[in-house]
């Protein structure tokens, strides 16, 4: 049975990049939210592509709800165009209320900020604080090293093959959406010691 997806959250750079591709992609999620009727949640920015994803959803008439911190109010320059724009006190309280709108979480290509935020849902869901899809776009390959660590921490005993399973990859916006819609949360502890019973 498919989950039903109101709002995504999407985590990505408030810098536009070097490959044009990082653009394209940004501007395409953008594109493909709004003609599936699904809200946007994201960072508050119109910077980098943080800006061009805001922008392409909002010009296909789509919903788009931005969470910034006053500390980068400024720096970010927050976007004055949004359906919804929520300034708060701490990136803490910034990354909870995303998660809190959002019914699931893309990464696109971002720096330290945007794998920290990808990663804290993440582990979220690993210790059972949601059951959310967390998702990779590849964009370019961007991402392929990143799932290449990911296999050794499974091989080397730090992370459960169903738990490294929970990452939903594909370089394509639209697919990336359709396994969001069929995802499974697996029904496993984080502990490795203890399903081994040691």
């Amino acid at each position: 049975m498919s989950r039903e997806l109101k709002r995504l959250c999407v985590y990505l750079g408030s810098n536009p990049g070097n490959n044009p591709a990082y653009v394209a992609a940004a501007e395409s999620v953008g594109r493909e939210l709004a003609a599936r009727g699904i809200g946007l949640v994201y960072g508050g920015s119109s910077t980098g592509l943080m800006g061009r994803l805001a922008d392409a959803c909002l010009a296909e008439g789509g919903e788009v709800i931005g969470v910034i911190p006053k500390r980068l109010v400024e720096k970010e320059i927050a976007h004055q165009g949004l359906t919804e724009s929520h300034v708060v006190n701490s990136m803490h309280e910034r990354k909870q209320l995303m998660a809190d709108f959002s019914d699931g979480f893309i990464t696109l290509p971002g720096g330290i900020g945007t794998l920290e935020e990808f990663f804290e849902v993440l582990t979220w869901n690993q210790i059972g604080y949601h059951a959310k899809p967390c998702g990779l776009l590849d964009v370019n390959g961007y991402y392929t090293c990143l799932a290449e660590h990911m296999d050794r921490m499974v091989a080397e005993g730090f992370l459960m093959a169903d738990h490294r399973r929970m990452v939903l990859t594909s370089p394509d916006p639209g697919e990336l959406i359709d396994l969001f819609a069929e995802y499974d949360p697996p029904h496993v502890d984080k502990w490795i010691e203890l399903k081994k019973g040691l």
